[in-house]
């Protein structure tokens, strides 16, 4: 009788979070439906599935050039992601275990920045590029998320969970701080890393304003600045444009349940033991 009252005492909160669910996971379900219908159904509404998938396929690939596009994407999101999470997973190593006032100040400023939107600093990013001819090159795309303020305060605020014995007991047996590093932090670590891989490669992939503004050339493009330009012409076929979108979004999709219980280890500050 107790677990029933308490079924009832949780049914109008498991209603209320399968609504929210419903309204999260309905764009996406748009977007697949959308994929599979012509463009004047999609402007229509319709949410059955069509059978113009393959059409609207054809079609985006005879009318652009996806690959290089794509290619291009993945490039740029997977090198960002390693670099960054090599960076970042040092700096945030570094300001814990070699902890003193002078880096407290250090990282201070760098929380600071984190205030500043990235509007503010476009156009100066711009010009330096420009200056030192980074334009539509993967370095240009890849250096202002190499150093990223989030994931430095975040491995750093993990590192206090790391145990200082382990990093005493290998100073003392002769063991290198760079071997410190790469043997026993990393693989103890590899919740909060699931979890930088997972972000960094989201903000990567989905670049726009960025990518935007240094890649002017079509063989540099990314994907999403492709889709973009699906809807800069006179008509635009909505049906391939939403299979475009869909394909853009697979990526992200499969990375994130890939990692999803390490996400959130590493989120929550986990460390693999």
């Amino acid at each position: 009788m107790s677990r029933n009252k308490k079924l009832l005492r949780r049914l109008p909160k498991n209603i209320v979070l399968m609504v929210i669910s419903l309204f999260c996971v309905f764009p996406l379900f748009w977007v697949v439906v959308a994929a599979t219908n012509k463009s004047v159904d999609v402007l229509r509404g319709t949410l059955i599935p069509g059978t113009n998938l393959a059409e609207n396929w054809k079609t985006l690939v005879s009318t652009y050039n996806i690959w290089p596009a794509l290619t291009n994407s993945v490039k740029y999101s997977v090198v960002t992601t390693f670099v960054s999470l090599v960076v970042s997973s040092i700096a945030g190593y570094g300001f814990e275990v070699y902890h003193d006032r002078g880096k407290d100040s250090v990282f201070k400023v760098l929380m600071l920045t984190m205030m500043v939107p990235f509007t503010a600093t476009m156009i100066p990013l711009y010009q330096m590029y420009a200056g030192m001819h980074l334009l539509d090159t993967t370095v240009g795309f890849i250096l202002p998320e190499v150093s990223a303020v989030f994931l430095i305060m975040l491995f750093r605020q993990n590192s206090r969970a790391f145990p200082k014995e382990i990093i005493e007991a290998a100073r003392i047996d002769g063991e290198s701080e760079l071997g410190i590093f790469f043997k026993m932090y990393v693989p103890t670590m590899k919740p909060t890393y699931a979890a930088g891989m997972t972000i960094t490669f989201m903000n990567a992939w989905n670049n726009f304003m960025w990518a935007k503004l240094i890649m002017s050339n079509d063989a540099t493009q990314t994907f999403p600045m492709l889709i973009s330009n699906m809807t800069a012409g006179h008509y635009t076929d909505y049906g391939e444009l939403m299979l475009a979108v869909l394909i853009s979004t697979l990526p992200t999709v499969i990375v994130f349940f890939a990692l999803q219980k390490s996400f959130v280890q590493g989120m929550t500050g986990a460390v693999k033991g």
